[in-house]
């Protein structure tokens, strides 16, 4: 089936809600790329329950494949880590470990990247190539070099970008140590998170060049990152604005098993909670909690009878804060060698006394040593995180 209109469409769809700049050079890209083909053999598609139903190409009238292939939405394309669609026997559960990503978020990623003709860039997570096909038609095939650490993946990556003309370079490795055979790159950009942004992608990009990536570690509490690399091997910039993709593989957290009330059995203080931790429910004190407490996750637990209870758990340094709710307000218990919800507090209350500014309000700079994030001049909003 033909699909000149509906990438027609698309553009012009991704233009009206402004992802597109007017006359974009990557409008063509989109207007070209077939999206379809990097769907194959096919994906899933959420239904009630936590199930996935999945729909495969062959199985699927034309018509209606072009319409989901065009929809402007993520579509999983694996389950767990191995299962893809044509292997399912039908509704099926299962966790997300690969997918397409919404055009929107892709395309606004491309514009936000600030590419020049003839710029190489190094793609971290190939995913299902798309992405990767988009630089190739508007830079070249010999300056796209693409990484995917899930070798399946990447052989359907590989075969999508073939299928539609470009014989890219498509590498099977750890995104997370670059590839080095090919730097220095003008360009990096990441379509997975990470808890933070390696060196090696830095030691691995010209001065003067961009890096673009989602930052941390919670589902839906991270921001993308843009900063530009300095002669002297640092980079600067900003968390320019919300941003959620699937994490690195091997920096997915890994839910925590086990009796939870166990794990928060022994606290060292109780006391009225001065903020209530459902403020973590919203995206930008989420993201500050990481900043505050990078090796902490947040964990709900309901009870038989309703009752939610709400923890913070920093696993490496054996310390937690355990929440629980009445009518007076929330109480926190806190045990271990750090006192995580203190200093969550701490971050919360002097981000609200600075008129709760916005995630573009913080301000990143990498060194080989430390990663330091701040807004403003605040010495309650600066976080230097330690590599070493």
């Amino acid at each position: 089936m033909d699909t000149v209109p509906e990438r027609r469409a698309l553009a012009d769809r991704l233009t009206a809600s402004g992802v597109l700049r007017p006359d974009s050079p990557w409008r063509p890209a989109v207007e070209a790329v077939q999206r379809e083909l990097f769907l194959n053999p096919g994906v899933f598609l959420p239904l009630d329950g936590g199930l996935w139903q999945p729909v495969t190409a062959l199985g699927t009238p034309p018509r209606e494949w072009a319409r989901i292939a065009y929809r402007d939405e993520s579509l999983a394309t694996q389950l767990d880590g191995h299962l893809t669609a044509d292997r399912a026997p039908g509704p099926v559960t299962g966790v997300p470990t690969s997918s397409s990503t919404a055009p929107t978020t892709v395309v606004g990623m491309l514009e936000q990247l600030d590419v020049g003709e003839g710029d190489s860039v190094l793609e971290i997570g190939t995913g299902t190539g798309y992405s990767g096909a988009l630089m190739c038609h508007r830079l070249g095939e010999d300056n796209v070099t693409t990484v995917e650490v899930d070798p399946l993946v990447a052989a359907r990556a590989d075969a999508a970008l073939e299928e539609s003309g470009y014989s890219t370079w498509t590498v099977t490795g750890d995104g997370l140590l670059g590839h080095p055979a090919r730097a220095p790159y003008d360009r990096v950009i990441a379509t997975c998170a990470v808890r933070r942004i390696p060196h090696t992608w830095v030691r691995q990009t010209e001065p003067g060049g961009i890096i673009l990536a989602t930052v941390g570690s919670w589902p839906y509490g991270t921001g993308l990152a843009k900063v530009t690399v300095n002669d002297d091997g640092t980079a600067e910039g900003r968390i320019i604005g919300r941003s959620s993709f699937m994490h690195a593989r091997d920096q997915a957290l890994i839910p925590l098993a086990g009796d939870l009330s166990a794990r928060a059995a022994y606290s060292d203080t109780e006391r009225p909670a001065r903020i209530a931790p459902v403020l973590l429910d919203e995206w930008m004190p989420a993201f500050l909690a990481q900043l505050a407490v990078p090796g902490a996750q947040l964990v709900r637990a309901t009870a038989a009878d309703g009752t939610l209870s709400l923890y913070l758990f920093d696993s490496e340094r054996e310390s937690f804060a355990a929440f629980t709710q009445d009518t007076a307000g929330w109480t926190v218990r806190q045990g271990g060698p750090i006192a995580v919800w203190d200093a969550v507090e701490e971050t919360l209350a002097a981000w609200q006394g600075a008129g709760s500014p916005d995630i573009a309000s913080i301000r990143l700079r990498i060194t080989q040593q430390a990663h330091v994030y701040r807004i403003g001049d605040h010495p309650s909003l600066r976080w230097e995180h330690r590599l070493t």
